[in-house]
């Protein structure tokens, strides 16, 4: 009776990660999401968002909601105690600031019938061709920010990178033709920036990101690349993960001489990033930085780098500038 007993309690816990006893929103019934915090992430559309003070060379960000409440429950659900069940939506949510981005962008993202469907490929992942050398666009690019090593360890799972493959999937089904690179790793460890203010979170995270060997290839040989995170408070992870982009996108990668014995991990030395980035997030909303590139007429192209992210700080809400 006892081992009965204790199968029955393992097999409730196992459900409960898969379909949740309660809301992740709200903790109301036995539902994922019950339909008023469904509302709550996903009735409004996404919408532009800018933290204050703004850090120079910020990509232009759009958000599916406000984090506060039932959505800031339902990311915390998700990332601290893997309620997996919660992805659908949240990675839904993703999906909806992504095209958002891509809209103002102007970028058309009609995918062929015969690439729909394909499975999602990562700088450590095959199974997807490469854009023709015809196609002057190719699929968009989800870059997952990276969280640190420690943390997907101790979470048992990578919150943000399972957020870009929903998100991902998402727009293939509607039509979006989309790759996943989770091509960026941390060059160094950062502190904890629960407790950091604006300032300190981006001294913190200078040069703490690049792109691993091989995946400026893979960033280049696509079409317009968005950031994808879970949050944005400050927004200098974005920021951060942006100049690393674009650095690997100009051939500015860590050298190997950088590298260490683990695994996309690098030295731990930072070093001065911001000087030639200075003013490229106010330059971009004006005409935005022009660069050699694959996609564009005489090899020469309006640089296509945005970022979407589930929610942000509800005061990033309230400022409109455009």
């Amino acid at each position: 009776m006892g081992t009965v007993v204790a199968v029955r309690e393992w097999w409730r816990d196992l459900t409960d990660l898969v379909l949740p006893a309660e809301c992740g929103g709200c903790g109301r019934a036995r539902s994922v999401l019950c339909a008023g915090c469904r509302t709550a992430l996903s009735g409004a559309p996404p919408r532009r968002v800018r933290p204050t003070p703004e850090p120079p060379g910020l990509p232009p960000v759009h958000a599916a909601a406000p984090y506060a409440d039932a959505v800031r429950a339902a990311l915390l659900a998700h990332k601290e105690r893997g309620v997996l069940a919660l992805t659908a939506p949240l990675g839904a949510a993703l999906a909806g600031a992504v095209r958002a981005g891509l809209r103002e962008a102007g970028t058309k993202t009609a995918e062929p019938a015969a690439r729909a469907g394909g499975r999602e490929d990562t700088a450590e992942g095959t199974g997807v061709p490469e854009p023709a050398a015809g196609d002057v666009r190719g699929p968009v690019l989800l870059v997952p920010v990276p969280s640190a090593r420690r943390a997907v360890r101790a979470r048992g799972h990578d919150p943000v990178r399972r957020l870009a493959l929903a998100a991902a999937a998402e727009l293939r089904r509607t039509g979006t033709s989309v790759r996943v690179r989770a091509v960026l790793r941390q060059r160094h460890a950062v502190a904890d920036q629960s407790d950091l203010d604006a300032r300190q979170r981006s001294e913190n995270l200078a040069g703490a990101l690049a792109v691993v060997p091989g995946g400026g290839r893979l960033l280049c040989a696509g079409g317009p690349v968005v950031l994808v995170d879970d949050l944005m408070t400050t927004g200098a992870s974005l920021t951060e993960a942006a100049r690393a982009v674009r650095a690997a996108r100009a051939g500015k990668g860590p050298r190997a001489s950088e590298r260490t014995t683990g695994p996309g991990t690098y030295m731990t030395a930072k070093s001065a990033v911001y000087s030639s980035a200075a003013g490229e997030g106010r330059e971009e909303r004006k005409a935005g930085p022009r660069m050699a590139g694959p996609n564009g007429g005489d090899g020469v192209v309006r640089e296509t780098i945005r970022a979407a992210v589930v929610a942000a700080s509800p005061d990033s809400f309230e400022i409109n500038r455009n």
